[in-house]
């Protein structure tokens, strides 16, 4: 069950090869959950490390709250703790320590009252598998434009 989406990392599939996703909670803290009701948050650049056993979201914007007044953080792409389980963690640990793998993530939704983020273990495409990606695009689009000419007439 998952609800509204707040922001989804569009550079992912393009960028990476989804192997396994994943659902973790964020750590956030009250006016940032207030700033993410109203869609102010960008997942562009973030990317997840891994350290002493724990998963962080780095690098993610939030846009700050303006009706916090002193009780917020003003760092808006401080890095944010992922909760997930620990036999997740340890198996995210066994592969992004063999050769090419690495933790992206790949969206921000509710669920419920809660704020999730939407993780996945990718491959890095080559340049020729992006190649590929784009001509296939480029493809289903010309195939789509010709049935839409097709039914119009």
């Amino acid at each position: 069950m998952q609800g509204k989406t707040i922001a989804v990392n569009k550079s992912a599939s393009f960028e990476y090869f989804i192997e396994e996703r994943y659902q973790a909670g964020i750590v956030l803290e009250g006016a940032e959950v207030k700033s993410l009701r109203a869609g102010r948050a960008s997942l562009g650049e973030s990317f997840c490390e891994i350290r002493g056993g724990e998963v962080f979201l780095k690098n993610m914007h939030i846009a700050v709250y303006d009706k916090s007044g002193a009780f917020s953080t003003r760092d808006s792409r401080r890095e944010r703790k992922l909760l997930l389980n620990r036999a997740e963690i340890s198996k995210i640990v066994g592969k992004v320590n063999e050769r090419g793998y690495t933790l992206v993530p790949l969206k921000l939704y509710f669920h419920g009252a809660l704020v999730k983020a939407e993780i996945a273990l990718c491959k890095g495409k080559h340049a020729y598998d992006k190649r590929k990606t784009i001509a296939e695009r480029e493809q289903k689009r010309a195939l789509d434009r010709a049935v839409k000419e097709m039914e119009a007439r």
